[in-house]
């Protein structure tokens, strides 16, 4: 069991979620598109691509791993990626908001932020349910998408998360007005993950909030709650609550770099 850490408000994720029990799907097969070589446009494309000789040597470079024959490869009592993919979605669908239904993680559980955590189970429960998200955010709308296993990691599930939506109501206690702010927030693209036990079905760890695009939305690339605040003009006050800044440090070193490339 993990530490217990004070951190009241601070964990609440930027998207909504809600699911139900794990339900066995019995396929477990999955197909792959081959891309044809010298493929001809259809009548009516417009697409200038086309397909060459030397895009055989390049799929099969060792470097564009087969996900399809590593995933293949672990042990026959594995839960297949349709099931673990519909075990994610089950768990994000579960709260119809913040957090998750904790009979879906298993004792061991954790969760991670680029900030905050590793929290324990209890830990994750008492801090997401300390902001009213869904009050702050009536008719939010949460878009996740790109699910897959990870080839490395067998029992891994990753997934993007987006997300928009107007601060109509109290967040309390950053937006304690009971219209909220007026404010529409966009969420950027952040990476998320979900770790399954393939003997219990049960989740061990969440994984949220890494942005992979700080340009993208009006959180100043800040991921989760942190971003959310950024953007309703209710930054958190510290580094971390803030958005990315050039460090004095690098920017000198970026100078230094710049004048000796014109002495060379």
């Amino acid at each position: 069991m993990l530490k217990k850490r004070s951190i009241p408000f601070l964990v609440t994720v930027g998207f909504l979620h809600t699911g139900s029990a794990f339900v066995h799907l019995s396929s477990r097969t999955s197909s792959r598109e081959v891309l044809p070589l010298r493929a001809e446009p259809t009548v009516g494309s417009t697409s200038a691509f086309t397909a060459n000789e030397n895009d055989a040597k390049i799929l099969s470079d060792p470097m564009f791993i087969d996900e399809k024959k590593a995933l293949d490869s672990r042990p026959a009592s594995a839960l297949s990626p349709e099931e673990m993919i519909v075990i994610a979605k089950r768990f994000l669908a579960s709260s119809g908001g913040v957090g998750g239904d904790l009979s879906m993680l298993a004792p061991n559980f954790t969760f991670e932020a680029p900030v905050v955590g590793p929290l324990d189970k209890q830990t994750f429960a008492d801090t997401t349910g300390s902001v009213d998200f869904k009050a702050g955010f009536p008719d939010f709308t949460n878009e996740f998408y790109g699910f897959h296993v990870d080839p490395f990691e067998g029992d891994r599930v990753w997934y993007t998360a987006r997300g928009k939506g107007k601060n109509t109501g109290p967040l309390l206690p950053f937006v304690p007005e009971p219209s909220g702010t007026g404010i529409t927030i966009v969420n950027p693209p952040q990476v998320c993950s979900i770790t399954i036990d393939h003997s219990t079905g049960l989740i061990t760890k969440y994984t949220i909030g890494y942005v992979v695009d700080r340009t993208v939305g009006n959180t100043g690339g800040l991921g989760g709650l942190y971003g959310i605040l950024y953007g309703l003009g209710r930054p958190l006050p510290f580094p971390e609550g803030k958005p990315w800044q050039k460090s004095v440090q690098y920017d000198l070193f970026q100078k230094l770099g710049g004048l000796l490339r014109k002495l060379q």
